[in-house]
Parts: structure tokens; C-alpha cells; sequence
């Protein structure tokens, strides 16, 4: 199996690295059919992105503090562990932010899409699902929209809900809302289109991320939507998959 290693600049994956490729080589990324990631969770989203182009599966080796998207660290017995790997494949969302000099930013996000208040005061926000005006104004910190993939990340610390990664589910999350108090949020189809505008936004800043890659300051308007056509295959140790993660998660 042709091998190739990437890895974060973390201590311990540089370290990982040196000991994998003089055990098993390092392959070109022109002939590689496999790619293994050194580090933590961060390090795979930023590999998973790399390698949309070339469509290759990723085995993540952790490296870092939690690797909720990672398999165990061990040199030996690597090509065996590749060969009985289990696939998850994953869509991520693409984003669309509008900033007020009308500016057009587009990314993909494999976690989640966040808006999020630049300034001292809660931002306002209004939000409309597939054209509709859902929710007139939203007064809060700031909110996401979470792939089931990222919904333990950034949309759990907010208290959002964590979704089976087979569910044609978005969610979309406050960060400490205001008005209406103590929102939570909402479960979206998966081809739901979401629109939200800024209020007040020369008062009350706020900057769109997705996935802490692409960060759009004075945003005017965010649309997030699903995008199927994006394929990110995810590898896995038998019974450690991604779908067992989601469910223990809740668990503990």
C-alpha cells in the first residue's frame, strides 16, 4: 500500500512522522493511495481540505490532546490497519459571507459555519430557512450552523445537539441568546438553505468562519448550505468509527 504521511508542526507528530516514513517509506502524492495525518483534530480538518482535490481516503493517527477524528498512534502493523479500515464518507457546507463593502467570500467548512460578534455588544441577526423568514431577530453572542461530523466540536460546547452521522440533519445553534432567552436552536433537513442577515451592523460587528480557516469580517449576510457534491472519506479502526464516537460521546 503506498503511504503518504502529513503532519502537523506539533512536537510529537514531527516526531511520529520521522518514525512512520523510515518505517514504511513516504509515497508521492501522484501515486499514493492513502493518506495518514499526524496530529490532532485541528490538523485533520486542514488535511481533509488538502486532499478534497485528490479524493483520496484519510486515516488520522492522534498526535494532539482529544483526536475525535483520529485512530490510536502505533508505528507497527500500519498497512494491516489501513487494509481493515472502515470508510465514513462526509459532506461539508459550503459558506457564502457578504461583507459591508460588498465583498463575496466562499469556503467549505467540515465542522460548522459561525457568526460571531467582532465588538463589546450581543449582535442581532435575523434568520430565514429555504427563503423564509424564520426568526426576525436573534439577539445573542453569536451562532453556527454543524454538520453531524462537527456537531461535538464548536455546536456541543454551545449546547447544541449532537447528530448520528447517517442523519440528513443540520443544526443550527445559538451562542448565548439573549432574545429569545435561552434559545437553543433548531434541526434542519440537510438541503435546507440558511440565510442569516446582520442587524445593525455597523453597531454591532460580526464575522463569519468556517471551520476557523476562512474568517470574513463585517459581514452583512451568511448562506450555508450542504454540499453533496464534496466528498470526504474518513478512515477508521473497526468499532472506533466515527457513528460508535458520536454515540459514547453522549455518554460520558
Amino acid at each position: 500500500m503506498r503511504i503518504r504521511f502529513t503532519a502537523s508542526k506539533a512536537p510529537a507528530a514531527v516526531a511520529a512522522l520521522a518514525a512512520l516514513t523510515a518505517r514504511y517509506g513516504q509515497a508521492d502524492g501522484r501515486v499514493a493511495e492513502v493518506i495518514v495525518a499526524l496530529g490532532g483534530d485541528g490538523f485533520m480538518l486542514q488535511t481533509l481540505h488538502a486532499a478534497h482535490g485528490q479524493r483520496l481516503p484519510v486515516y488520522g493517527m492522534n498526535c494532539g490532546t482529544i483526536g475525535f477524528l483520529m485512530n490510536a498512534y502505533a508505528v507497527d502493523d500500519l498497512p494491516e490497519r489501513l487494509a481493515a479500515a472502515e470508510e465514513t464518507v462526509i459532506h461539508p457546507l459550503a459558506m457564502r459571507a457578504e461583507n459591508a463593502r460588498g465583498r463575496v467570500t466562499e469556503a467549505l467548512a467540515i465542522n460548522e459555519v459561525s457568526l460571531l460578534r467582532q465588538g463589546p455588544q450581543a449582535a442581532k441577526l435575523r434568520v430565514s430557512i429555504d427563503g423564509r423568514v424564520r426568526m426576525e431577530e436573534l439577539v445573542c453572542d453569536g451562532a453556527l450552523v454543524a454538520t453531524p461530523a462537527g456537531s461535538t466540536a464548536y455546536n456541543y460546547s454551545a449546547h447544541g445537539p449532537i447528530l448520528p452521522i447517517g442523519s440528513d440533519v443540520l443544526a443550527l445553534t445559538a451562542m448565548s441568546a439573549f432574545r429569545p432567552r435561552r434559545w437553543r436552536g433548531a434541526l434542519l433537513p440537510s438541503s435546507a438553505v440558511v440565510r442569516i442577515e446582520v442587524i445593525e451592523a455597523d453597531k454591532r460587528p460580526v464575522m463569519a468562519d468556517a471551520d476557523s480557516r476562512s474568517s470574513v469580517c463585517d459581514v452583512i449576510a451568511v448562506e450555508v448550505r450542504s454540499e453533496p457534491a464534496v466528498r470526504h472519506r474518513l478512515l477508521f479502526d473497526p468499532g472506533h468509527g466515527l457513528e460508535e464516537r458520536l454515540i459514547g460521546e453522549q455518554f460520558t
